[in-house]
């Protein structure tokens, strides 16, 4: 029977427990949202406080946990432990210099620190590397979504051509070719006036503050109308997928 207890108080504990503080903590928000007085005015920046407080140990934990992982994979020589154990050599080796840095320069970003020049010759160049395969698999991507296929795409390929166009110099040379064509076809136009249009760049202005704009409205209200039902649905414990661990 004690035993029957103490299962039902630990269930208590890690079901029910963290059900009511996430109920009490939102109510306590939404009564400081609408009654700014004491005590409940200044609820929302301590509660901001403590989400910074609590978000820097979920840092934590998380660094605790890929470390864990990591290093289990290495112990075990699982598939690929040599790049976990790259990975793990890094972490570590950031962290000693970031701290040796810190205690023999007073900053990590001193211009003379170890850390700096990890920073320079290895982070930078590893996330320029990164960005530009990135932009290869975009093009890729790209190549396979703006195939004229039917009007709908046809569309979205003239449209994708013209923002990229405004967005380049080589869009306001092209523009310039065009122009000084056009004024030897037709010689009463200014050469000088169809310059300065900027077709690609007035084009690309458009799209983007018309089109674009009304596209990305119904996507972020899309994004708030889904963020609310979520939040009443953790509110309300209905949602309890984070309970799950």
């Amino acid at each position: 029977m004690l035993t029957g207890l103490h299962l039902n108080h630990k269930s208590m504990l890690h079901r029910t427990g963290p059900l009511i503080l996430v109920f009490g903590t939102a109510l306590l928000l939404i009564i400081a949202f609408f009654i700014p007085h004491k005590p409940f005015g200044d609820l929302e920046a301590r509660f901001l406080n403590w989400y910074a407080i609590i978000s820097g140990f979920t840092f934590l934990l998380g660094l605790d946990s890929l470390a864990r992982h990591h290093l289990i994979k290495i112990a075990r020589r699982e598939k690929g432990w040599f790049y976990s154990l790259l990975l793990v050599t890094s972490l570590f080796g950031t962290l000693f210099l970031g701290l040796y840095s810190w205690v023999r320069y007073a900053s990590p970003f001193a211009l003379n620190a170890p850390f700096m020049w990890l920073y320079k010759f290895m982070i930078i160049p590893l996330q320029a590397t990164m960005f530009a395969t990135l932009a290869f698999f975009i093009f890729s991507a790209a190549y396979r979504a703006f195939r004229v296929r039917n009007l709908a795409a046809t569309l979205l390929l003239i449209a994708a051509c013209l923002v990229m166009l405004g967005n380049v110099p080589i869009g306001s040379s092209i523009w310039g070719g065009i122009s000084w064509l056009i004024h030897q076809i037709f010689p009463n136009t200014n050469l000088e006036i169809l310059k300065r249009w900027e077709l690609f760049a007035a084009a690309k202005d458009w799209l983007m503050a018309i089109p674009q704009a009304a596209a990305g409205r119904g996507i972020g209200i899309g994004l708030a109308l889904g963020g609310i039902a979520m939040s009443l649905r953790i509110i309300l414990g209905i949602e309890r997928t984070y309970l799950s661990s």
